[in-house]
């Protein structure tokens, strides 16, 4: 059996906004003001021309090769060295499992400190909170083994949230404008502490930026599942990627209108969540801190939502193109799931978020988040590689 196409547009749109949205927007907004001072959206301005660039090169290939495995099955059809696609869908499968093991364990330590907040003392250890994570990666599974309409549905409710939150801190950043409290001449004022010049400083913020706007790749492993995926394909995605970009302008807008040079100096120095304290300081009767956590847990639940669908299907797309063995490729009968690919995607983020937890201190964990990125660039030069 094949995989159901289940993903209209709509449906589709949402997936891409929620995998580009994350967590990440609350701590890189105060990192890139501290750069770049008040023109903190021009890096994300920036960001999103570069991520389009790299877009335009997997719609091209999306459309021209509508199959799942996404990277990898381009690599494949371009250089046809099976040794050269095995090495990007290992590289790509590490980036999508490691992504979702660190969202789990990000959601559970969120969850407990939002329990916490609220009087419910959970008493979570190293253990307790692994046990939570590991829970959590068993319930992606047990969803993704529903079928995609059960798991895409999840996605539309976590990417809403995602898009709540953002829209109530632009909100109150508005707020805060009409009343006269913030200084938006501040938008156009370029500051540097460490004394950078206009382009490296942009350069330096956008590097920052980009990785916020990533996310819109792994859509491409849900073209099987998708209602004809070369018409709505380009349209979505570059939508997917616009609608991404403007929030992020305005929540980087919101943030230096309100919060002066030095309060956000301060808060990077401190915390690095600079959307929390334009929350306070707009609306001061508001319980961030106490809600704070769930909103990451919501953030977090779509970003290893995703990336766990993303791993199982590249995985499946492989083994029916003979790339990996054949059995990885399976499908339901009845639920139309690559059941294969999500036991064996989540038997392995499991084996992660253990060792993470029991090895945090060990040399390879410390350098996973590098890793990771670095594995992402090195993915996006082979496509745009193969699409020349």
């Amino acid at each position: 059996p094949e995989l159901r196409r289940v993903m209209g547009p709509w449906l589709l749109l949402l997936f891409i906004v929620g995998d580009i949205l994350g967590a990440g927007v609350y701590a890189v907004t105060g990192q890139m003001a501290s750069t770049v001072g008040g023109i903190v959206w021009l890096p994300f301005l920036a960001a999103f021309v570069v991520a389009t660039l790299t877009a335009l090169s997997y719609l091209e290939l999306v459309t021209k090769y509508p199959q799942a495995a996404g990277a990898a099955l381009y690599t494949h059809r371009a250089f046809g060295i099976h040794f050269v696609t095995f090495i990007v869908a290992f590289a790509v499968v590490c980036s999508g499992i490691t992504s979702a093991s660190t969202s789990s364990n990000v959601l559970a330590q969120n969850l407990a400190a939002g329990l916490d907040g609220i009087g419910l003392d959970t008493g979570f250890g190293t253990a307790g909170t692994t046990v939570v994570a590991m829970a959590f990666m068993v319930l992606l599974a047990l969803v993704n083994l529903r079928g995609v309409g059960e798991s895409v549905r999840f996605n539309v409710v976590l990417t809403l949230v995602e898009m709540t939150a953002l829209a109530i801190v632009i909100g109150i950043g508005l707020w805060v404008l009409a009343r006269g409290d913030g200084d938006l001449s501040r938008i156009v004022t370029f500051s540097s502490p460490e004394e950078k010049g206009l382009f490296l400083a942009v350069t330096a913020a956008t590097s920052v930026a980009f990785f916020a706007m990533v996310g819109f790749e792994d859509s491409v492993n849900m073209v099987e599942e998708t209602q004809e995926p070369q018409r709505i394909f380009p349209r979505t995605m570059l939508t997917g990627l616009g609608i991404a970009v403007v929030i992020y302008m305005l929540v980087a807008v919101a943030v230096v209108a309100v919060l002066t040079p030095s309060q956000l100096a301060t808060i990077n120095e401190e915390e690095g969540r600079a959307l929390l304290a334009v929350v306070s300081q707009g609306a001061p009767g508001f319980p961030i801190d106490t809600v704070f956590p769930f909103l990451t847990v919501f953030a977090v639940a779509n970003t290893a939502l995703i990336n766990m669908l993303m791993a199982s299907r590249l995985l499946y797309g492989l083994a029916r193109q003979d790339v990996l063995p054949r059995v990885l490729g399976r499908v339901s009968a009845h639920r139309r799931a690559p059941y294969v690919g999500i036991a064996f995607s989540t038997v392995r983020a499991l084996g992660l978020i253990a060792f993470v937890a029991f090895r945090a201190d060990s040399p390879l964990v410390l350098r996973l988040s590098g890793m990771t990125a670095l594995l992402a660039l090195l993915v996006f030069a082979v496509v745009a590689t193969g699409c020349g």
